[in-house]
């Protein structure tokens, strides 16, 4: 970080000893093979991605301070095509599990999917319109555990069913976490959702809401993961759907995630920017 002054989204020495070591062994293992050593410094790649993540801005308008946009977009990439980020991601995530006396994979999820608008220059082969919604760009799946830990991500547009969605992220879920047995799901997920369940071995419950009460009423469960897309709203960058391709949302997600565990794990926070 040198002598530049820091940015609140800026990871603090305890978050960067979770993060490093995983970069520094990405980097080890690449400069064997390629014989290459990238000039930039692996810790400001990753402030400028939790920066532009936390601010929203675009590429052009990162600051001075941070490297540049050819270098942070050449390692944000890098690291969305080899799985890197996924890899850190997961370790990070069953560290957090531990630390909260569970098991480091989960035997249950829950899942859910959110519609979002996407910006002018997303191309319009990724995007559709979510009819029940009235909005016009892609969805955003997760598959969280019962702490609100991001399992699995996916990103489509937002004309695909929820059902067919959930496929996908059940897919995921059972490919790199096999411990999982049981789903917890809402309404907008169809039988052909929990067909699929049984033929992966794991138990889809639909947890319906409340008739009998009126307006707002969280429904245990299902809160989970509408209090983990809350939380990821907080990095501007998700709020609107700007990459022009689904995989580097998917890595936005992951990124994100990311910022919020590693503050769990060393017991800090951000302001959120709703107070700025």
């Amino acid at each position: 970080m040198g002598d530049r002054k820091p940015y609140p989204s800026d990871v603090t020495d305890a978050q960067w000893a979770l993060i490093g070591p995983f970069l520094w062994a990405w980097r080890a293992r690449r400069v064997s093979v390629s014989g290459h050593q990238g000039d930039y410094d692996l810790r400001e790649i990753v402030n400028a991605i939790f920066y532009q993540n936390r601010t929203g801005c675009q590429w052009a308008y990162l600051p001075h301070d941070l490297p540049p946009k050819s270098a942070t977009y050449y390692y944000f990439a890098l690291w969305r095509d080899d799985g890197t980020d996924q890899a850190i991601h997961d370790l990070l995530r069953c560290q957090a599990r531990e630390k909260a006396g569970r098991t480091e994979d989960p035997t249950a999820v829950v899942l859910d999917s959110q519609s979002v608008r996407a910006a002018n220059h997303v191309p319009a082969a990724t995007t559709g319109k979510d009819v029940g919604k009235k909005v016009s760009g892609r969805k955003r799946g997760l598959a969280v555990d019962t702490l609100g830990l991001v399992i699995a991500v996916v990103v489509t547009a937002a004309s695909v069913t929820d059902n067919a969605i959930g496929i996908r992220l059940l897919d995921k879920v059972v490919e790199h976490t096999p411990t999982v047995t049981q789903a917890f799901v809402d309404a907008g997920f169809k039988q052909d959702f929990a067909l699929h369940g049984a033929v992966l071995g794991v138990d889809v419950e639909a947890v319906k809401r409340s008739d009998s009460r009126p307006g707002f009423v969280p429904v245990r469960k299902r809160w989970i993961v509408e209090q983990t897309y809350g939380t990821l709203m907080l990095h501007r960058r998700l709020v609107r759907e700007y990459e022009s391709r689904p995989e580097s949302a998917v890595s936005r997600t992951l990124w994100a995630s990311m910022a919020i565990i590693v503050r769990r794990l060393t017991g800090t926070s951000t302001p959120s920017w709703r107070h700025g």
